[in-house]
């Protein structure tokens, strides 16, 4: 047939590999299968096939949680590695270059124990795949597909991918989610506010009577503050967790005993690591200033946790939602404990059932932390999808309260920097869940940079996050409106449609435009110059326009 089949030996070690490329029909695009016998040993990541020299001119397409693209000359940006079976790498198993119409990509078929690294040849960035071995064998065949464009850029890459993942089943959308829990309807459009003040209900009603109607409270809440704010129309959520697990021989050691730990977990649930010992997790400050490390519990075990939690709970608190830290965030990993052992593909089974668990056999609106897609059908939505982890503020997740009027040039540049950032994300999934920001990176976390964030939200059709205390928002109440409608208008009417389009309107990238599947055309201007829009108006620096067909409602509800 066609197929082209190339023996490699590693001479080193006499290892025997095989690559397999194989064309696919009619379309411009092929597969790279490497074959080794399973049980072949391997110490560390294989790096094949080798990377595509980049030309001049053409800028990387990295779906770094929400999506980031890199000049592929730009000596400001540093190699890294990202793996794909975690939130913290790549949130999509795919990467390409464009020179804005014409590229390739490469979707990985097989992204349980992938990664890719950005390295330089010659000077310039290139995406090298690598494959880590699976309990320390080669385990299976790893396969990548790469795709040829001659136009469309980096919305023909995420669209190719969109395909890839339908054919995967993975395409679920927020309608379909809806069918199943109405309350899906609650979050389209919510701000997802962070507050721990006593009075809820209280602060709840100051903001519906300035205008934001529509909530996602995070914090937990006595049951009866929970029957008011549902019958407020607020969607009532808490946080939780199944993965940190404290020895409680440290308790006496600790300020305090997060009531999320799984600490009945200690020893037998913990998840232990190829040496034997157990793996640490969050770490946490004890009386006496030392750091104590919780185990982490094994993600095969989990959903018997949350059977024992989450029922009970609800038979008295009448929670409508929860978000489920770390889940996504955290990579797949290898267990080797013999009671539970597991590689990173079981890993990311259980991860799936937890939520599966939580949303559909408790049919509540279920979140994440940070995201990756192959969450996709069991979630609604992700806290952190729109922040790049890597350029988030130092020690975001901890110290996420403080206010910084001080702006990083990291945080600047990219983690809000309009000529980097891509909605590689939305392209694939707007549809299908909602991307929010870290709890660490919310709307009003650098005031400075607060109106460009409002601007990505309504570009990215993406709701806005906020973190205050009741002293905070009654002295800034007139600014969080304006920002509540600024940042979410535009998620309310797209909420249930497929992002169709996102273009650069001026070559700076100043000015951008998203398109949505229900009509509804989003154009922002990042810039400090006005913008001649076709129909002869202005848009003004730092401006938005929501232009919507003429039959639109106020929803983008089917």
């Amino acid at each position: 047939g066609n197929r082209l089949r190339l023996a490699l030996l590693h001479v080193p070690t006499g290892a025997e590999l095989a690559l397999v490329i194989e064309p696919a029909g009619e379309a411009p695009e092929f597969t790279v299968t490497i074959e080794a016998a399973p049980t072949l040993a391997m110490d560390g990541p294989l790096a094949l096939p080798q990377p595509f020299a980049p030309e001049d001119g053409t800028w990387l397409v990295v779906p770094l949680n929400e999506g980031i693209a890199y000049p592929v000359g730009d000596p400001a940006i540093e190699p890294m590695r990202l793996i794909a079976y975690g939130g913290h790498g790549i949130c999509m198993a795919f990467w390409g270059v464009t020179d804005g119409r014409a590229g390739h990509m490469a979707i990985i078929e097989t992204p349980d124990d992938a990664a890719i690294r950005l390295v330089r040849l010659e000077g310039r960035l290139a995406v090298a795949p690598e494959w880590d071995p699976q309990k320390g064998r080669f385990g299976y065949a790893r396969r990548l597909r790469y795709v040829f464009f001659d136009r469309g850029g980096h919305v023909a890459l995420a669209k190719r991918y969109r395909a890839h993942v339908r054919s995967l089943g993975r395409l679920v959308t927020l309608a379909e989610k809806r069918r199943r829990n109405p309350h899906v309807d609650r979050l389209i459009g919510a701000v997802n506010v962070w507050c721990w003040e006593a009075d809820a209900v209280g602060i709840v009603r100051e903001m519906q009577a300035a205008g934001i109607d529509r909530i996602l409270w995070s914090h937990r809440q006595p049951p009866e503050a929970l029957r008011q704010l549902n019958e407020l129309g607020v969607l009532t959520s808490r946080y939780d967790i199944y993965q940190d697990a404290m020895n409680p021989a440290n308790f006496p050691k600790l300020r305090g005993v997060h009531s999320d730990w799984t600490s009945d977990a200690w020893p037998e649930d913990i998840m232990i690591g190829p040496d034997g010992d157990w793996i640490r997790g969050w770490r946490v400050r004890g009386r006496d200033g030392q750091w104590y490390p919780c185990g982490v519990l094994c993600d095969l075990k989990a959903p018997e946790y949350a059977a024992r939690r989450i029922p009970p709970e609800l038979a008295t608190h009448p929670y409508r939602c929860r978000f489920i830290d770390t889940t996504t965030a955290s990579p797949w990993r290898e267990c080797y404990a013999p009671a539970h052992p597991m590689t990173r593909t079981d890993s990311r089974r259980a991860k799936m059932r937890l939520l599966e668990y939580v949303s559909r056999d408790l049919n509540l609106v279920c979140g994440s932390e940070t995201g990756h897609d192959a969450a996709v059908p069991y979630v609604h939505y992700f806290e952190g999808m729109m922040s790049l982890g890597p350029y988030r503020v130092p020690d975001a997740g901890r110290d996420m309260r403080r206010i910084w009027t001080e702006v990083p040039e990291r945080v600047a540049k990219f983690q809000l920097g309009h000529r980097y950032r891509l909605p590689l994300w939305e392209l694939v999934y707007h549809d299908c869940v909602v991307a929010q920001w870290y709890w660490g990176d919310y709307n009003n976390k650098l005031p400075a940079l607060w109106d460009k964030r409002d601007l990505f939200n309504a570009l990215y059709g993406t709701p806005p996050m906020f973190m205050f205390d009741r002293r905070l928002w009654r002295e800034q109440r007139d600014r969080f409106v304006r920002s509540y409608h600024a940042a979410a208008t535009a998620a309310r009417l797209t909420g249930y449609s497929e992002m169709t389009d996102h273009r650069f309107l001026t070559p700076d990238r100043d000015v951008q435009q998203t398109v949505f599947a229900n009509g509804v055309r989003v154009t922002v201007n990042f810039g400090q110059r006005p913008f001649l829009m076709p129909d002869g108006t202005t848009l003004a620096p730092g401006a938005q326009r929501i232009e919507r067909p003429p039959d639109s409602s106020g929803s983008s509800r089917p």
